[in-house]
């Protein structure tokens, strides 16, 4: 189990670092699929794959009970484990000024506030495989936003946990020269999360304006 729910440092951490620092050479997969169609193919995927390596799958508690986390009985019977997952929402990416990239949890927060906001001049674009990271399929995404002028990774980790420090590069690998990469999310701590709720809105507030403002 992983992601920031309010309710203390072990509740919250599964150490996603730590994971992604054994990772090299393909020795292993590390996802963090966001609904019940992607962690059945994922599963489904790991069963038939030639390839038999570990699989470390990140799942939320709250994602659970999530009402947005559904998927329909055709996306179970049908399709594949997309490793990216683009922003079902925008209907004309020509007016998509800002790319939000992220893993877990945080899209349904951050899905929450693009709802209230009326926002239709950001894209919410989720990263479902960590490691190896999908560079390519990455780079067709953000290839159809051809007019946004800013890209950040938003995490709930702080800045020294999560999967910022390990996936920075590939992400700008996977965008085009001449545009930058910033990171939004909680800063720099020696503590996985707060141990308070009332902290924990606060900072989740932030994040939430920072990404959209």
């Amino acid at each position: 189990p992983h992601g920031f729910e309010g309710q203390g440092p072990e509740h919250s951490s599964a150490r996603l670092e730590r994971f992604l620092g054994l990772c090299a050479e393909d020795n292993m997969r590390v996802c963090f699929p966001t609904t019940p169609a992607q962690y059945f193919h994922l599963l489904r995927r790991q069963m038939r794959d030639a390839k038999q390596i570990p699989l470390v799958v990140l799942t939320p508690k709250s994602i659970l009970r999530h009402p947005k986390s559904l998927s329909r009985p055709g996306e179970l019977a049908e399709g594949q484990f997309e490793m990216v997952l683009d922003d079902p929402n925008v209907e004309e990416k020509a007016g998509v000024e800002r790319v939000l990239l992220c893993s877990g949890k945080v899209y349904y927060d951050l899905l929450a506030e693009k709802e209230k906001r009326n926002e239709s001049s950001v894209a919410v674009v989720r990263v479902e495989q960590l490691y190896p990271f999908p560079e390519w399929n990455l780079s067709k995404i953000i290839s159809g936003y051809s007019h946004f002028g800013e890209i950040f990774w938003v995490q709930e980790e702080p800045q020294n946990m999560g999967a910022w420090n390990f996936i920075r590069r590939h992400i700008e690998h996977s965008i085009s020269i001449g545009r930058s990469l910033r990171y939004i999310g909680r800063p720099e701590s020696s503590s996985p999360a707060t141990g308070t709720h009332k902290a924990h809105l606060k900072e989740q507030a932030k994040i939430m304006h920072e990404a959209f403002e």
